[in-house]
């Protein structure tokens, strides 16, 4: 049975005065959750508190039984993670560095650990390029190899930071398809600034910006309170500063050389406009505008 993680209260400032996280409460079920934020809003911290590499200075986790903080060693037995950013020695082969950290995770037998290394590699797509150097792999398949090692122990809990950025829109279906295979035996917690990969993948999410969570709720839900909402209407360059002046413009885009407008509105703004059905980029504006209000959408 897979545990649930309830943070409670956790905060965290720098030295430099930096307030990462500010008090910050939710629950991740057991399946995909997504941690939705952009650059610096505070996930990357969260990710290595969650993972054991630093502490709060105030809070509690619990991952099911386990004190996330204060018992570490526990949690290092039952946690996978793949960080945003990390190095692999580029002379070394795939399938030696997956037997080199099934050793790292305790699996001393040589038979188990050649059995668990196979499976791993055949789970990632990676079986057929497993003696390349990873110097020579491209950035999806560094990624899967991550995920093949954050596998190793059937961990409990597996936390993916900013997983699809910079792959190819090939690689990142695959990888997002692997995610979505992982998710339904661990509670897979997904830190990104995409919410394309939150959408198509997640049961649950939470928001996070500047270190607090605006909201928080499953992806059906917080899109379905937009419904009748959301109006969209081409204007000029020239008329932009005046819609935006008069109404909530969360968000303008370019389309065959026309500016698409989209406003939060609960009636009609005007003229031209049409009411559009809402997705998850168009909540996100809508909370960053602080257009909904901090809260969990059951």
């Amino acid at each position: 049975m897979t545990a649930q993680l309830s943070i409670r209260d956790l905060s965290k400032t720098y030295r430099n005065g930096t307030r990462a996280l500010r008090g910050i409460s939710f629950d991740v079920p057991p399946g995909m959750f997504g941690l939705l934020g952009r650059n610096g809003a505070g996930k990357s911290t969260l990710m290595r508190i969650l993972a054991t590499l630093q502490d709060p200075d105030e809070g509690t986790i619990q991952l099911g039984e386990i004190d996330v903080i204060r018992e570490k060693e526990r949690v290092r037995e039952t946690l996978g993670y793949l960080p945003q950013s990390f190095g692999f020695h580029p002379r070394v082969r795939a399938e030696r560095l997956l037997d080199h950290f099934a050793v790292l995770k305790g699996l001393v037998d040589a038979a188990s650990r050649r059995d668990v290394v196979e499976a791993l590699l055949r789970r990632t797509n990676l079986w057929d390029v497993r003696n390349q150097r990873v110097g020579t792999f491209s950035g999806g398949m560094r990624q899967r190899l991550g995920v093949a090692i954050a596998l190793l122990g059937n961990p409990k809990l597996i936390i993916v930071d900013e997983p699809t950025a910079g792959l190819d829109p090939e690689e990142r279906v695959r990888f997002l398809n692997l995610l979505s295979e992982i998710g339904e035996a661990s509670a897979v917690i997904l830190s990104t600034h995409i919410d394309e990969d939150v959408e198509e993948l997640c049961s649950n999410l939470a928001i996070i910006d500047r270190g607090e969570i605006l909201l928080a709720g499953t992806p059906a839900h917080v899109i379905a309170e937009l419904r009748g909402w959301i109006w969209r209407r081409s204007v000029t360059r020239e008329e932009l500063p005046a819609l935006e002046s008069a109404h909530s413009v969360i968000s303008t885009k370019l389309l065959a050389g026309k500016t698409i407008a989209q406003v939060y509105s609960e009636t009609s703004p005007g003229p031209g406009f049409e009411s559009v059905e809402p997705d998850l980029k168009d909540v996100y504006f809508a909370v960053m505008a602080g257009l909904r209000g901090a809260r969990a959408a059951a």
